[in-house]
């Protein structure tokens, strides 16, 4: 494996952020799911599975990744921006390996994927969605018209002082755990003190908090609605296949089973939970060199 370092402007702000290469092939793009504890080292198990066929490129998402964290505006159009610059071509020792064999997105970087692909037509041959997901932890849990209050909540987490607080308490060990448990991994006892501690070291990059922040009240949500996430698979995408764990928390999978039902997309169950790619990276890419069978 390969890492090398990506510059660009995004949001005004100069900008780097490091992106991984492994394998050899056809060209696919790995992006990691974004949450409090996600990083483009969550894709490696995968990545390192798929590497024998394709050539596998797994970035970090700006605001997140276990490294300190640079300060740009976190919203659906910095982080669609973000993938613009990503699939342009840079000069010097960065080159854009597109178009893509495949794209392969994990959790909520699934609407990000489809949007790109809408803009960059002949970008990717093919889309694989990995519990795919749309809305932020507390929309989820406490509905769409509490979103003022995720708002105030937001600020608070960002502001000076009080929001450092906050934050640590929102990802003191015992929540961390529990939440990796709940829904992130299908398997509890995966959840050892070794795996706690890497995820906390995610938690604790310089300005963490500002992208946990704004993903849990949903303020990285690319769409508000159900409707809205269905029709991003509009005319004109590449195939596009699901890839539905059979441990997915309740809410999400039922999202998961309504965008099967509508027909959008080809749905394929796999083990694990939210982050299956991670926890059974086998399951997950044999699945995903299955679909192209």
């Amino acid at each position: 494996m390969e890492t090398q370092t990506l510059s660009f402007t995004l949001a005004g702000r100069a900008l780097t952020l490091p992106v991984d290469r492994i394998g050899e092939g056809p060209p696919a793009l790995l992006l990691p799911a974004l949450s409090s504890i996600s990083t483009r080292e969550e894709m490696r198990p995968l990545a390192t599975r798929l590497a024998a066929r394709h050539a596998c490129l797994v970035p970090d998402w700006p605001g997140f990744g276990a490294q300190p964290r640079s300060r740009v505006p976190l919203a659906p159009d910095t982080l669609h921006a973000f993938l613009d610059a990503l699939l342009a071509p840079h000069g010097g020792a960065w080159q854009a390996p597109g178009p893509y064999a495949l794209g392969i997105a994990a959790g909520h970087a699934a609407g990000y994927l489809l949007a790109a692909a809408a803009r960059h037509p002949g970008a990717f041959s093919r889309l694989i969605l990995v519990a795919p997901t749309w809305r932020g932890p507390l929309p989820t849990a406490m509905g769409e018209e509490r979103r003022p209050l995720f708002e105030r909540l937001r600020r608070a987490v960002e502001a000076p002082v009080v929001g450092n607080l906050l934050y640590r308490i929102n990802v003191s060990t015992p929540i961390v755990s529990r939440m990796m448990q709940a829904h992130v991994y299908a398997d509890r006892a995966r959840v050892t003190p070794a795996l706690l501690a890497e995820k906390r070291r995610v938690t604790h990059q310089p300005r963490a908090r500002f992208g946990t922040a704004a993903f849990v009240t949903g303020g990285l949500d690319p769409v508000r609605t159900r409707a809205e996430f269905h029709a991003l698979f509009g005319p004109g995408l590449p195939p596009v296949t699901m890839l539905h764990p059979r441990g997915a928390p309740r809410r999400s999978g039922a999202e998961m089973t309504a965008l099967a039902e509508a027909g959008l997309v080809r749905s394929v169950a796999i083990p694990g939970a939210l982050a299956a790619h991670e926890e059974c990276p086998e399951a997950v890419a044999a699945a995903i060199l299955g679909a192209a069978a």
